[in-house]
């Protein structure tokens, strides 16, 4: 008896299967996704135009999940097998918090899950799916997580989102402080000999020029991408150029932005700029030189690419083969040719920048031997992008109190 209803589970398992596979060749059209947007009640994503002013310069819309992790009453608070982060590939934002997890050692403790474009009107979804939905929360869209949280919500849901999978709901999209979350919150999770990507006794400095890199690196190739008018595009490219000017100047006597070692500001930089140099470049417009043209950015970035950590999650254009074929005349650039470099070749480091480091071998900084986890607890500084008033936002004229070319921490930061 036991054999048969072995054997008809088995048959079971296998029509299950089948059925899945059939699914799976299905081609997802805007008309699926419609259909799969009225049964599951998901809203549509708002155009992009509606974070264009009348002036033609792009306002990125505020981040809607802000609630930070901590240990007031309201707080997130960090757990075990509770948390996933959902990224997407083309979107350097959310490499981030992937790279930052895989750094510290929390694979075991936060899910990571990539999430692609979906035709139609709702964004993010789950089309490789065999079923198109989620498989850690049964979604059809990353939207209906934010859903789940706030009924009300109208915005577009961004990558990369935090969500809570056992409660189906996103719980904090803000991609200024998330990886400083994970650095500080999730502290008790990750092994003993972790980096210290945000050492306590800098935040003041790495929180500052973190928020002077959002509006003239990270987000600088946006605001020519999405302008609307000559004045914003020529504000976004001089922007992005001066600072990379003045990067391609502090790089020249520190190995990483902070001297020594890797810490939180080079994560946001070098995803970034990797994704504007294979891909982005092309949808922003003529630029004053490529990332190749400065020579420490150059060498920065070619010596984090070859950091397991970073290449992992570097999401380079790949030949598509019967796209290249079937060119006639004017074609993409990417698929003509990016998309043939080998990329492994010419990100090839030589080590050179070690010379610049009083500890050459090591790229991490390492916690002190007597800090205990408490020790290293503090709440996670606010930021003015987060600000809900879109005026705030709409000022790209951040002001450090030393200028970005200059490390105030050279020679600071030291293990022991």
């Amino acid at each position: 008896m036991a054999e048969v209803i072995a054997c008809g589970l088995e048959a079971h398992r296998k029509k299950v299967e089948e059925e899945r596979k059939a699914l799976n060749k299905i081609e997802y059209t805007e008309q699926l996704a419609e259909y799969f947007g009225k049964i599951s009640n998901s809203k549509k994503r708002p155009i992009i135009k509606d974070e264009i002013d009348e002036k033609g310069f792009w306002i990125r819309q505020k981040n809607s999940l802000i609630t930070p992790f901590g240990e007031n009453e309201t707080d997130l608070k960090p757990d075990k097998d509770r948390y996933i982060i959902y990224w997407a590939s083309g979107c350097n934002w959310s490499n981030r918090p992937v790279i930052v997890r895989d750094i510290l050692g929390l694979h075991d403790v936060i899910k990571d899950y990539k999430v692609e474009h979906t035709p139609g009107p709702y964004g993010w979804g789950f089309p490789n799916e065999p079923d198109f939905k989620d498989p850690n929360t049964g979604v059809y869209f990353l939207s209906d997580l934010y859903l789940n949280t706030d009924p009300d919500f109208e915005g577009r849901a961004t990558t990369p989102t935090l969500a809570d999978y056992k409660e189906r709901r996103a719980v904090n999209n803000d991609y200024h402080r998330m990886t400083n979350y994970f650095e500080v919150q999730f502290r008790k999770y990750q092994p003993l000999d972790a980096p210290d990507l945000y050492p306590k006794k800098y935040r003041k400095e790495i929180d500052e020029f973190n928020d002077w890199l959002f509006p003239n690196i990270n987000d600088g190739h946006y605001r020519q991408a999405f302008a609307r008018s000559v004045e914003a595009y020529e504000d976004g490219q001089k922007a992005f150029s001066e600072g990379l000017e003045k990067l391609d100047e502090r790089l020249s006597t520190n190995r990483f932005l902070f001297g020594d070692y890797i810490t939180d500001s080079d994560i946001r930089v070098y995803v970034s700029l990797i994704k504007w140099e294979t891909d982005f470049y092309v949808f922003a417009g003529p630029q004053k030189k490529r990332i190749t043209e400065y020579k420490n950015v150059w060498g920065y970035i070619k010596e984090l690419y070859n950091i397991p950590e970073f290449k992992r999650y570097t999401n380079i254009p790949h030949p598509d083969e019967s796209n290249h074929d079937a060119l006639e005349g004017f074609g993409n650039y990417i698929t003509r040719i990016a998309a043939y470099i080998d990329w492994d070749k010419e990100l090839f480091s030589d080590g050179s920048r070690k010379a610049l480091s009083s500890d050459p071998e090591n790229i991490y900084l390492r916690h002190p031997k007597d800090e205990t986890v408490d020790d290293y607890q503090s709440s996670i500084s606010e930021t003015i992008w987060n600000d809900p008033r879109k005026e705030i936002r709409a000022d790209k004229n951040y002001k450090l109190s030393v200028d970005a070319s200059i490390n105030p921490l050279k020679g600071l930061l030291k293990n022991e």
